[in-house]
């Protein structure tokens, strides 16, 4: 299972509604990474900060306003000189925000927190 927290102030609930609207998901706009469900509008606007868990079991921590295709690239070696020789990569956990600004900010937050706190985030624990 894939942690997430979702910063944005529109989100969607379960049921696949805005909770600003009644409008339901177009089907032909929504895919699946794992077992997260992703909206292309969605996609094109959001930014996020994501762990990513190496081959040999260490993190990597990112921000990208386009997940999947940052996953695709860092498991393509074309990522992160980091994860390049740690491949295959899975998307571990993930924040979404309204600004690149804060989830570079988180990224550099989630970056100084010991190993041990950053395995907290992935099982859903707040820190």
């Amino acid at each position: 299972m894939i942690a997430r927290r979702d910063y944005r102030l529109h989100n969607m609930d379960q049921g696949g509604r805005c909770r600003t609207s009644s409008e339901r998901l177009d089907a032909a706009k929504v895919w699946v990474i794992g077992n997260v469900k992703f909206q292309k509008q969605e996609q094109q606007k959001m930014n996020y900060t994501y762990l990513l868990k190496c081959a040999d079991d260490t993190l990597y921590c990112g921000w990208t306003n386009q997940l999947d295709k940052r996953l695709k690239a860092h498991n393509e070696g074309k990522g992160a000189k980091y994860t390049r020789a740690r491949r295959p990569v899975s998307l571990a956990y993930y924040e979404i925000f309204e600004t690149k600004e804060e989830a570079m900010r988180r990224e550099a937050a989630i970056k100084k927190l010991s190993r041990k706190d950053k395995l907290k985030l992935v099982a859903g624990s707040p820190l």
